[in-house]
């Protein structure tokens, strides 16, 4: 005799929720049910560990998924640990022992759930999004167990009655509602198989097909894996024909136990700078799917590479579908970053030849990786104040006394530092052509110092944070005042006077004058200031539309130059009619080797008087 019970009034409040608002995909209600089934066979074969007492199962233990599209119906079954009437009660008429009330409350306050994988609980109440009656027939395994039927149409009740099922395991029978009749189709139910559960250890039969074939490469052994089917795998998770640049490959059992399996790619996927596009890894929980791209696991400057993560410990809320920020999860995702970065320091090597192969020695993977995902590399160095000291061996530059994009490594420009060289020098351009062209390096470069040539704009903020290199300064050659070259006291004296008029005739447009150490051939340079934004970073600021506040430079002048020497005479003079537009010129000049010319029709107009004067001159 069927005895009939209420849902505790939270469950009544979940089953609401469910229907509504909880998942955004209702195909996730077999995804729930086969991994719920998987649960109750893994349950049966741990207690059969330590007991022989267990009713074995009618054949090969496994998940069965059935359907009649005539009557509208869905069947899952499995040969698992079953469920007495009490269990059935218990576990199906409240949520999954946890404390509905407490569960909902929780909820509600964004809490994170409690732990449902392996209890029939809410997971379980996703069979009421496409159900309008679910009929649940099980034998548990126990000795001595009687069959039971559980029933409900999810409006505030359920009932619990003797069965007849003869074989240990739990059968759930979903009667569809009329908006989902289309699940009761075998495409249909194939490819969310395929798309869910697709990894599970059990085999899971459609008809008499089994539908679920993939192996979980990544729950291998490391050594185990061969290249072939670790790339064979990445070409069907990430639709790229290449094979990846690189892997990283990691099983850990303590004190959290997870699987990851990672992939570089060999190319710059085409949406890596677009906005809006899902990224990041594959997330599964006990070779379930939990989301198609978890972008919380990696980082967003990690978000080139491809992959999965599989964990029995991640703690789920009420839906698959919605990972909470944990501290689990964040274990993980530290431990896989950390490996990650670790494994591509790795790969910057020579390549090995071995003497009497025939076979071509592997070439190096990492200059490739660097020039497709650098800037990315570098974004991270500024945002994550934590992985500095695993980047660092990552970075990659050019310098100027190096071939057009060669790549040296900190460790390697440290290396090469001549003797009397205290600093790491820089410049930012928007170019190489540009940064080789410029005034700031003239002093560095006649010494023999090599300088690190950055031309991203992510560089601005790298160089922020980049203060110094195992105690050696990294500095900018067009940032506050350096003293490379030494200045005769005499010719300073001279600048001096020259500057203080030219810093009255220039009214206040530029932060001041002085004599140049950093300058062997050009008469003169801005110089950005200690502090501040510097003129590469206004130009990026300006393209990106930012508002830029005015930034008043420092005018260098090489006192050894012939020009500004006779124009110093030409003050001394009095001569200012001839000065004067000198004076302009030269101001022009540096700021067209800046980039921060604002009035070019202005330095046309004083070029052209200049000219004129200088033919008038030469015909008198």
């Amino acid at each position: 005799m069927a005895e009939t019970h209420g849902f505790k009034a939270e469950v009544q409040q979940l089953l609401d929720l469910m229907i509504r608002s909880v998942y955004s995909d209702r195909e996730v209600f077999l995804r729930e049910l086969v991994s719920n089934a998987a649960d109750a066979l893994d349950k049966a074969r741990f207690v059969g560990l330590t007991r022989d007492d267990l009713t074995p199962a009618a054949g090969e233990p496994g998940i069965r998924v059935s359907f009649d599209a005539d009557a509208h119906r869905v069947v899952v079954e499995d040969d698992g640990i079953g469920l007495t009437a009490e269990e059935a009660i218990e576990h199906l008429g409240t949520i999954a022992r946890s404390g509905s009330k407490a569960f909902l409350e929780q909820l509600a306050e964004g809490a994170s759930g409690p732990k449902l994988i392996g209890q029939f609980g809410v997971g379980f109440y996703a069979s009421f999004i496409v159900a309008e009656e679910v009929i649940v027939e099980s034998l548990s395994a126990m000795p001595g167990a009687e069959p039971i039927v559980w029933r409900s149409k999810g409006q505030g009740s359920f009932s619990v009655e003797p069965g007849a099922r003869r074989a240990r395991g739990t059968k759930i029978t979903l009667l569809l509602r009329e908006d989902a009749h289309e699940f009761a189709d075998e495409w249909r139910l194939k490819s969310i198989i395929e798309k869910h559960s697709n990894y599970l250890p059990w085999p899971v039969m459609l008809g008499d097909k089994q539908a679920n074939k993939a192996k979980a490469l990544w729950t291998e052994r490391p050594s185990a894996v061969t290249d072939a089917d670790a790339n064979a795998f990445y070409r069907s998770i990430s639709n790229d024909w290449q094979e990846p640049a690189a892997r990283t490959h990691v099983s850990a059992d303590s004190p959290i136990q997870f699987h990851a399996m990672l992939f570089v790619p060999a190319a710059r996927p085409w949406d890596l700078f677009q906005q809006g596009v899902d990224r990041g890894p594959r997330l599964y929980a006990r070779r379930v799917l939990i989301s198609e791209h978890a972008k919380d696991v990696l980082p967003d400057w990690l978000r080139f590479v491809r992959g999965v993560i599989d964990s029995e410990d991640i703690p789920l809320n009420i839906s698959r579908e919605m990972v909470q920020k944990t501290p689990i999860l964040s274990k993980i995702a530290k431990n896989v970053v950390g490996r990650l970065l670790s494994d591509l320091a790795k790969l910057d090597r020579e390549p090995e030849v071995v003497e009497g192969s025939e076979e071509e020695p592997k070439e190096n993977p990492y200059p490739g990786i660097w020039k497709n995902f650098g800037v990315l590399l570098k974004e991270g160095y500024y945002t994550s104040a934590e992985w500095r000291e695993k980047l660092t061996p990552l970075l990659r530059f050019e310098t100027a006394n190096g071939d057009d994009g060669a790549l040296k490594s900190l460790a390697q420009i440290k290396e090469a530092m001549p003797e009397g060289q205290d600093t790491i020098w820089y410049i930012t351009a928007s170019s190489r052509a540009q940064a080789l062209a410029s005034p700031h390096i003239e002093a560095v470069r006649s010494k023999g110092w090599d300088v690190i040539v950055l031309t991203d704009p992510v560089d601005e903020w790298l160089v922020q944070v980049l203060e110094t290199y195992e105690e050696i300064p990294v500095k900018s050659v067009a940032r506050g005042e350096i003293e490379v070259n030494e200045v005769p006291e005499a010719d300073k004296e001279r600048v001096a006077g020259l500057g203080t008029w030219m810093e009255g005739l220039f009214g206040g447009t530029i932060a001041g004058v002085r004599s140049s150490g950093r300058l062997t051939d050009s008469p003169c340079v801005l110089v950005d200031p200690e502090d501040g934004v510097g003129a590469n970073m206004e130009r990026i600021l300006r393209a990106a539309n930012q508002a830029v506040p005015e930034t008043k430079r420092v005018l260098e002048l090489n006192a050894s130059h012939p020009l500004v020497q006779n124009l110093a005479k030409l003050h001394e003079l009095g001569r200012h009619d001839v000065a004067e537009p000198i004076a302009h010129l030269l101001l022009d000049d540096a700021r067209l080797m800046d980039g921060t010319v604002k009035e070019p029709a202005a330095i046309g107009r004083r070029l052209q008087a200049l000219l004129t004067r200088a033919t008038e001159q030469a015909l008198a």
